[in-house]
């Protein structure tokens, strides 16, 4: 029974020490992963807001704009290829007072699960455009390897691939997270039919209306929880104007400082810090634990081997025989005697 016992420890000792790094290297890639049907909602807030009214050709300020954002994760989209996951998002500027709707953005993005970087394909597209081609990250950081250091990330506003800078470390409701700046430079997003007076763009009251573009300008924070590569916390300080041909005139007619609202923020910290355990017990505490019972039984096993052929008695000592031969009663003479012999019967001696 005992010698079974061990054989057991033993086995099953040698069987956990090999699975321990399976679980490190193998299972955890196909856990640690992007969901397929993710679904997120996000509100932003940006109080005292500016707003040109283009109903009234008025600045209103002191207007709190309220970000509605919704993620939705299409499972179908990706044509079965589970690799690539396809989320489309949507976003309703409004007014917190009056309720109206100020602007509508909407976008698909396609990303591999486990690295977070953006792939064209299953109909991606910015605005219902689908002939943009995106770059980078987008939507989130690297999976669960989020570094200390630059990312390029996809800003759908100006359809470019701009840099994500890390600026250091935050808390943020009591977590770690890694702080990264995207600065938007001043770029025209839309070619405008339409012209304004002179006085509107700052320019002498009596010059001619001239035609303008649509400019646009940001700066993007976001708070990274690192051992995920989740945005628990984001900020998008935006500028847009309308501008002349020659850049001497220009309009202001938004300028807003959106933040993700507190319940919102907690709400994301919980969400990635439960991400961050499960990714953490395929990572270190289950590969860790497997190989520290693995040892513990094969230590346990060998052990109790030993111990059971120390216990077992002597093997008995053979007898030596009187003819100094091991094994048996000796049959012949003594060591050492002459052997007489006798004559053969029917000898002529006497």
């Amino acid at each position: 029974m005992r010698r079974s016992l061990a054989l057991v420890l033993v086995v099953a000792g040698a069987f956990l020490t090999t699975l321990a790094p399976l679980i490190r290297f193998y299972v955890s890639d196909q856990v640690v992963k992007a969901p397929l049907n993710r679904y997120e909602r996000v509100r932003l807030e940006a109080p005292n807001a500016s707003l040109f009214d283009m109903a009234t050709l008025k600045l209103k300020t002191g207007v709190t704009l309220v970000a509605d954002s919704t993620i939705r994760g299409d499972v179908k989209a990706n044509g079965g290829n589970d690799r690539i996951a396809v989320w489309d998002s949507s976003t309703t500027i409004t007014d917190k007072a009056t309720g109206k709707r100020i602007d509508l953005q909407a976008y698909r993005m396609a990303f591999d699960r486990r690295t977070g970087l953006l792939v064209n394909c299953c109909g991606v597209n910015v605005g219902g455009d689908v002939n943009v081609r995106m770059f980078g990250y987008g939507l989130l950081f690297p999976i669960a390897k989020v570094h200390k250091r630059d990312y390029p990330f996809y800003d759908t506003t100006t359809r470019r691939t701009l840099p994500m800078r890390f600026s250091g470390e935050e808390e943020v409701g009591g977590m770690k997270t890694y702080r990264f700046i995207q600065e938007v430079p001043l770029v025209k997003v839309e070619s405008m039919n339409m012209k304004l007076n002179g006085d509107m763009l700052g320019l002498a009251k009596d010059s001619y209306p001239q035609p303008v573009d649509r400019y646009f300008e940001a700066v993007n924070t976001q708070w990274v929880d690192p051992r995920t590569g989740v945005p628990v916390k984001q900020e998008q300080k935006i500028t847009q104007s309308l501008r002349t041909r020659d850049g001497l005139g220009r309009l202001i007619v938004a300028d807003a400082d959106l933040v993700t609202v507190p319940e919102d923020q907690r709400h994301l910290a919980a969400l990635s810090s439960e991400s961050a355990q499960g990714i953490a017990w395929t990572r270190v505490y289950g590969p860790v634990l497997t190989l520290a019972v693995g040892l513990g039984l094969l230590a346990s096993g060998t052990t109790m081997t030993l111990l059971r052929r120390r216990d077992l008695p002597p093997p008995p000592t053979t007898p030596r025989g009187p003819d100094g031969r091991f094994g048996g009663v000796a049959t012949g003479p003594a060591p050492g005697t002459r052997r007489r012999v006798h004559p053969a019967a029917g000898s002529g001696r006497a």
